[in-house]
């Protein structure tokens, strides 16, 4: 959906999240014996909340950091029999400090294009309600990151940097996962894998459908790459006691929900937005879910060669994996001339608005019961920004396109959509004689064209069949012209 997905997989890419590991510990994984990892206590987290400075904090020994050293190679022969990627060459491995990995986020949340991506990925989510107006996104994950870093590795230097301030038995299950994304590396090159996926649809001059199904590439392949090496963080916690993945899904289902949770020492993550938290933790969440499918449905080379060999293309793929086996393929949507009928605006940015996106947008406008209910029937979606030409300090329009499996389930859609606008908008009411005879505090579904006036700005929610078409902020002949362009007729009586 939003260009947040690219910015921020640049950094989980790479960054091992502790927030994994304070999940296996709510568990009780931590029971495992002495040679795995040791987690904090309930007291030891409830200091942390406190502000008393947390046992971590402490530096690890010289012969700690020499056992952790020589636990790498160990691990990695545990990673590559559990993957079937095979160790073409060492791994290299570094010990860094606090101030390291604090110069590493920094570094990448202060360049000029990450910086103007990051800006882009706030205004639009701002505009779809998804993120309070106040909420500052760059401060939010610098601070995230710098909350729950527990590892990682560098695709560019090919190194897995170690933390001298983890216990070191804490930090084998991070082992795990890094090292699968060492292997990972040598047998397919991860930046190469995740190429495809960073393209910024902003700078392409003409926007086609092939260009907005590509948006969600990456977000689909980072779920790949964090799967899979969840899947050998659990495999590597639960071989002490003769389990793995295959026969313990329960555990799973356990873990994904304490990733939701957070724990008391991670405050960021805790008091984060639905949308971050559900961003943040898809990959990871999703992603161990593909992998286990995928080991029921064709072992080990299906879950992890064959899923670089024959990548999934979209977060459908990802959060129904029998339409990954099933070969399913979104149909093409009919796109708007976009340079012809924003003439009179400057667009400011464009992207998929994938099954995922919509889950959550749901989530967060009717509730968890209701997504679930829902977003397996988006059948594809896109939006566009932009701002009266010249004018960056008008409100930002956006169009936005949404695609369901058949009319009733586009006009459930479109009710959610229009009973959240009060929340919003500080200032709404209606346009149309038409919008009098609804409540929208009862509304269950939606059907034709309908007009509320904001502070803002109008706000068109048209329902045709099975699409639903929205413009917020948009003057009435650039709305009017893609009503015709999107439905491909003038709808005449409406």
């Amino acid at each position: 959906m939003i260009d947040l997905k690219k910015f921020y997989r640049k950094l989980l890419s790479q960054l091992c999240t502790a927030w994994l590991c304070c999940a296996l510990t709510a568990l009780g994984l931590a029971q495992a014996p002495a040679s795995h990892p040791e987690t904090p206590s309930a007291s030891q987290a409830q200091k942390t909340a406190e502000g008393a400075k947390p046992a971590q904090e402490q530096k690890i020994s010289p012969q700690e950091a020499e056992e952790l050293f020589r636990s790498v190679d160990e691990i990695l022969h545990f990673a590559s029999k559990d993957t079937g990627f095979p160790i073409k060459h060492e791994v290299k491995r570094k010990l860094i400090d606090r101030n390291e990995v604090a110069a590493y986020v920094e570094k990448h949340t202060t360049e000029d294009e990450d910086a103007k991506r990051l800006r882009r990925s706030e205004l639009v989510l701002k505009k779809f309600g998804l993120l309070p107006r106040d909420f500052d996104l760059g401060t939010f994950l610098v601070a995230l990151l710098r909350e729950q870093v527990a590892g990682y590795y560098d695709p560019k230097t090919k190194m897995v940097n170690l933390l001298d301030w983890v216990d070191a038995e804490q930090q084998k299950p991070v082992l795990a996962h890094e090292l699968t994304h060492a292997l990972q590396d040598q047998s397919f090159n991860l930046e190469k894998y995740m190429k495809p996926g960073d393209a910024d649809l902003e700078k392409k001059k003409e926007v086609t459908w092939a260009d907005i199904e590509k948006d969600e590439i990456g977000t689909a392949r980072q779920a790949v790459v964090e799967g899979q090496a969840m899947a050998v963080l659990i495999d590597y916690m639960l071989a002490p006691m003769g389990q793995s993945l295959k026969d313990s899904r329960a555990v799973v289902d356990a873990l994904k929900q304490g990733m939701l949770a957070g724990t008391a020492d991670s405050p960021q993550f805790q008091d984060a937005p639905i949308y971050m938290k559900e961003a943040l933790t898809f990959p990871y969440r999703y992603g161990i879910d593909f992998t286990a499918d995928m080991l029921t449905q064709g072992g080990k080379e299906k879950a992890y060669a064959g899923l670089f060999l024959n990548p999934p293309q979209t977060t459908r793929q990802i959060m129904e994996p029998k339409s990954y086996l099933a070969g399913e393929h979104v149909e093409p949507m009919r796109l708007p001339d976009f340079k012809q009928t924003f003439k009179n605006y400057d667009r400011f940015d464009i992207g998929a608005v994938g099954e995922f996106d919509v889950a959550v947008l749901i989530d967060q406008y009717a509730g968890v019961e209701a997504s679930h209910a829902l977003y397996p029937h988006w059948r594809g979606g896109y939006y566009y920004a932009a701002y009266p030409k010249g004018d960056p300090s008008a409100p930002l329009a956006l169009l936005y396109v949404s695609r369901w499996s058949n009319a009733e389930r586009s006009a459930e859609f479109a009710a959610i959509y229009a009973k959240y606008l009060p929340k919003r908008y500080r200032r709404l009411h209606d346009a149309d004689e038409k919008n009098s005879a609804i409540n929208l505090d009862t509304l269950e579904t939606l059907t034709g064209k309908h007009t509320w006036l904001s502070e803002a700005g109008p706000v068109v929610i048209d329902v045709e069949g099975d699409t639903v078409l929205i413009t917020e902020s948009l003057d009435q002949p650039t709305s009017d012209r893609l009503e015709q362009e999107v439905f491909g007729t003038v709808a005449a009586g409406k």
